[in-house]
């Protein structure tokens, strides 16, 4: 980097357990509405008593921010960057300068494992949309000359970004509904709320506890990688958390009888080829839980484990293909298998 400075659509399953208890001030069930935004289906809940409008606020807030930060419509601020590679920086608002920060930042991590400057790889590939196809291995090669991310020139003073490289394109798709996750987040907890429920088609994030069973925490359930949307494999207790998960079977592409999902190596151009069916991030923000469930997939089960292992403030499920399930240190404790088709392994 120079510095003058989630898809993909995941899909967890909250186990809201009934019972007959009730907190005061939160109601036993929640203000709910559902918008299809994105591409995907946000939920949001409040079970705060008198936080009804709460709900419409927050679902602005997405609506303004999947605007700004869309690659696939012309007035938004990333298709405007890309636009102006290798001509002149744009001026963008703080919200995408300190969204593209962080993937920054992250594109710095494990040598380049997450980048979001693979613009020219994902829309080569264009896997989750109708146009899919598999690239000529030519049209590849040409693409991985324009995905340096360190050609990206922040400029904090006047919030500009600027692409050296004129062929160059940044994709936000892996992190932007985890920072969206968090705005939402920020606005609730400004507002009062202290029970809710952020799910922005998958980006997860819990607060407070069942107020059906007077509990503190929520049971969450970790979707099946290989069942329905909701299908969970098993479930963890977790409060003032997100949980994203990353996996092959979201969005993908078949070709001649082999199937490409949407994760692509920066490294080849082609989706990463390990064991990993899919990876659940459990962390305090979500913008870190979509980078991570990303950057985690392309090391694989055991240096993706050695990874987490290694930071204190973050948890992983890994599911692999053979159906088993691996688990983080901090989850061992935490984390109950419901699905006899899998097995705990560690």
């Amino acid at each position: 980097m120079k510095k003058i400075y989630a898809s993909l659509n995941v899909f967890l399953l909250l186990l809201i357990l009934v019972g007959c208890g009730e907190k005061e001030e939160v109601n036993a069930t929640a203000y709910n509405d559902t918008e299809f935004l994105m591409g995907t289906y946000v939920s949001l809940s409040i079970y705060d008593r008198d936080k009804e409008a709460v709900l419409e606020e927050g679902f602005k807030l997405v609506r303004e921010l999947a605007d700004k930060v869309s690659g696939e419509t012309m007035e938004s601020e990333i298709t405007k960057i890309n636009k102006a590679a290798g001509v002149r920086p744009i001026e963008v608002s703080e919200d995408v300068f300190e969204l593209i920060e962080i993937a920054d930042q992250y594109s710095d991590t494990l040598d380049g494992q997450f980048n979001y400057a693979i613009g020219p790889i994902t829309n080569l590939w264009r896997i989750g949309f109708d146009d899919a196809r598999k690239p000529e291995q030519s049209e590849i090669d040409t693409a991985l000359e324009h995905i340096d991310f360190e050609k990206v020139i922040l400029d904090e003073a006047n919030h500009s970004v600027f692409l050296e490289d004129e062929e160059m394109q940044l994709d936000l798709g892996a992190i932007a509904k985890g920072y969206m996750t968090d705005e939402v987040h920020d606005l609730f907890e400004s507002r009062g709320v202290t029970t809710a429920i952020i799910d922005l088609g998958g980006n997860v994030y819990v607060m407070g506890g069942s107020p059906a069973r007077d509990e503190q925490v929520w049971n969450v359930g970790i979707q099946d990688p290989f069942g329905e949307r909701g299908k969970s494999i098993g479930s963890t207790q977790q409060t003032e958390r997100s949980i994203v998960t990353s996996g092959i079977y979201e969005r993908n592409l078949e070709v001649d009888g082999q199937i490409y999902h949407h994760l692509m190596d920066p490294q080849t151009g082609y989706p990463f080829t390990n064991e990993i069916a899919g990876v659940s991030i459990i962390s305090d923000k979500s913008v870190d839980g979509d980078a991570l469930s990303t950057l985690v997939f392309g090391l694989g089960i055991e240096s993706g484990l050695e990874y987490i292992n290694g930071r204190n403030d973050v948890e992983a499920v890994f599911v692999s293909k053979d159906k088993d399930v691996y688990l983080s240190e901090g989850l061992k404790t935490n984390f109950e298998l419901k699905d006899e088709n899998y097995h705990l392994k560690n």
